[in-house]
């Protein structure tokens, strides 16, 4: 594939990696903000309203989008980004109601059109460049997670909540505008592997694992990280969202050192990972000034800005066969969305039973007994193919 060619691929996929996740994060993480603070919802339904984009994500994701052909989800990704677009200017108009439906309406387009993006990326080129392109496309995302709290910081100190969806609109109706320049392979081919089979499949396990490792603390900072600032350090709207920015910075310098050296050894990875967490993890659960909260923010930057990439250049180099890395992505999309949505309904009720700091201790456990059992998947695979 020509230098030229693969330039304009990369934008391609940079372009609406950075504005779906740039909107879609905007949206997460103030969507419990509006549920808490202008609705007065408990800390139990903040978590609920906020599983509700993860459930329906996980819906579209694993049950329709792996089913479909080349075709189809072409078709299906461009519907989607359109409905996306509309949806979250709509925000604007929310009210006790419709938050519920306009959050389950933006998770069901998601989970359509973030899996299609990886499986474009990893389709292109041999598979050095196939690597490159996941690392950017995750680079993309972090850049975005930075941009995207610091923007909005900017936006709440002279806006309102729900003010903030309309300058953040420019972002989501870039969605279909670039979707429209995506194309997929035709996989009308006979299927190597049935769909449980990719389930079952070591490869897929270790990756999901390994993702799961960081992915529940993930949920647990996205939902419930701006509200922790506001309550232990008093912090305001716009510094307890401009914190996002910082945690964000650590993972986008590891995704962009990613993406210019993928690494080899992917073991190192999840090691540097895994340790990184739960220290984070702990720091956070000890702090006692916004400083500490700052510091373990940074921390946790770095397995955010690792696992993920890992986890997918896992998938990209145990399923060479387009037609199962599409079913894969859709699954291991899918099932992370899933659990993204149960997550912030335990941790909602995790808070209310035993508090904020002993929260995020308990998720420094969850995370060391998912990198064993990850670890033991990993260790097959290595077996396989020996």
């Amino acid at each position: 594939m020509k230098i030229r060619e693969l330039t304009i691929l990369a934008i391609i996929i940079f372009t609406i990696t950075f504005s779906i996740r740039a909107s879609n994060n905007m949206l997460i993480t103030t969507v419990p903000l509006i549920a808490k603070y202008y609705f007065h919802f408990s800390a139990f339904s903040v978590g609920l309203v906020s599983s509700i984009a993860s459930i329906f994500s996980f819906i579209s994701s694993f049950f329709i989008n792996s089913k479909l052909s080349a075709s189809l989800r072409s078709k299906l990704m461009k519907t989607s980004s359109i409905l996306y677009a509309i949806t979250f200017l709509l925000f604007y108009f929310v009210n006790p109601f419709l938050i519920w439906i306009f959050t389950a309406i933006a998770g069901f387009s998601m989970g359509i059109i973030f899996p299609n993006i990886i499986t474009f990326a990893g389709s292109i080129g041999d598979q050095r460049s196939r690597e490159r392109m996941i690392s950017l496309y995750t680079a993309s995302l972090s850049l975005s997670l930075i941009v995207s709290p610091g923007l909005e910081s900017l936006i709440l100190s002279k806006y309102s909540l729900t003010q903030a969806f309309i300058f953040f609109s420019a972002f989501s109706f870039l969605v279909p505008i670039i979707s429209f320049k995506i194309k997929f392979e035709d996989d009308r081919v006979k299927e190597k592997n049935s769909n449980l089979t990719i389930l079952k499949s070591p490869a897929f396990l270790a990756s999901l694992f390994n993702n799961l490792m960081y992915d529940i603390p993930f949920g647990m900072i996205e939902t419930f990280g701006a509200i922790y600032a506001i309550t232990l350090f008093h912090a305001n709207y716009s510094l307890s969202t401009l914190l996002f920015t910082l945690y964000f910075l650590t993972s986008f310098i590891s995704r962009g050192l990613f993406t210019v050296r993928p690494a080899k050894n992917i073991l190192r990875i999840i090691l540097l990972n895994v340790g990184s967490t739960i220290v984070g993890l702990f720091l956070a659960s000890i702090s006692y000034n916004l400083y500490m909260y700052i510091l373990s923010l940074l921390i946790l930057g770095i397995p955010h800005g690792l696992t993920y990439p890992s986890s997918l250049i896992l998938l990209s180099r145990n399923f060479k066969d387009e037609r199962e890395r599409s079913i894969a992505n859709s699954y291991f999309s899918g099932i992370l969305i899933g659990l993204g949505g149960v997550i912030p309904i335990i941790m909602g009720y995790s808070i209310e039973e035993i508090g904020l700091r002993e929260s995020f201790t308990l998720l420094a456990i969850v995370s060391l007994i998912l990198f064993f059992i990850m670890l033991r998947e990993y260790n097959k695979i290595s077996v396989i193919n020996q």
